[in-house]
C-alpha cells in the first residue's frame, strides 16, 4: 500500500511538472489566437483593397456611369421594383423588400447600377411600379445626358408631391 504522505508528495510533483507546461500552452494558444486575429484584420483591409482596385480597372473615371435610388417620406408611394434603360437597353432592375423600402424612406440610398458609357449623348429611362394609397402606379422617368471625360453620376429620386398629392419621379443628374 502506498503511503499517504507518499501519495500526496507524487501529486505535488505530477503539479510542478505539469504546471509549467500547461502555463506555456495557455501562453502558446494566447499568442495563437492574437496571430488569427492579426491575420483576418489584414485579410479584411487586403480584401477592401482589391475591391477598390478592381472597381478603378472596371470602372475607370473616364467611362464611369453610377445610379443611385433615393426616396421621400413615401406618403402616396410604395416601392416595388425600378428597371433602368441606358439607350433602350435594360442595364439593371431590382425588386424591393418591404424591409429596402423602409431603408429607403429613412433616407438610405441604393447603387443600382455602376458600369461603362462611352463619352456622347445618351438617353437614360426609369421605370418605377408599386402602390399609392389609390392605386398601383407604374411610371417611367426619361433624362438625356451627354457624358463627358468625367464620371457620370445620375439619382433616381422619388419624391412626394404634396401639391399633386401623389408621387413624382426624376432623374437628377450631379455634377462632379
Amino acid at each position: 500500500m502506498i503511503h499517504p504522505l507518499r501519495k500526496l508528495l507524487r501529486h505535488w510533483l505530477h503539479l510542478a511538472v505539469f504546471l509549467p507546461l500547461f502555463s506555456s500552452a495557455l501562453s502558446f494558444a494566447q499568442e495563437a489566437a492574437s496571430d488569427v486575429e492579426s491575420l483576418k484584420e489584414s485579410v479584411l483591409t487586403l480584401n477592401r483593397d482589391l475591391l477598390i482596385l478592381e472597381e478603378e480597372l472596371l470602372y475607370p473615371a473616364s467611362s464611369q456611369i453610377a445610379v443611385y435610388v433615393s426616396m421621400d417620406l413615401g406618403a402616396y408611394f410604395a416601392l416595388d421594383a425600378v428597371k433602368l434603360e441606358i439607350n433602350n437597353k435594360l442595364v439593371a432592375s431590382e425588386l424591393y423588400t418591404d424591409k429596402q423600402t423602409k431603408a429607403l424612406f429613412r433616407g438610405g440610398v441604393q447603387r443600382l447600377y455602376i458600369g461603362n458609357l462611352k463619352a456622347g449623348e445618351h438617353e437614360i429611362s426609369a421605370f418605377f411600379t408599386g402602390r399609392g394609397p389609390q392605386r398601383d402606379y407604374k411610371r417611367g422617368a426619361k433624362l438625356v445626358v451627354t457624358k463627358a471625360q468625367d464620371p457620370l453620376v445620375l439619382e433616381l429620386r422619388i419624391v412626394d408631391s404634396s401639391a399633386q398629392l401623389q408621387p413624382v419621379f426624376e432623374i437628377k443628374q450631379w455634377q462632379m
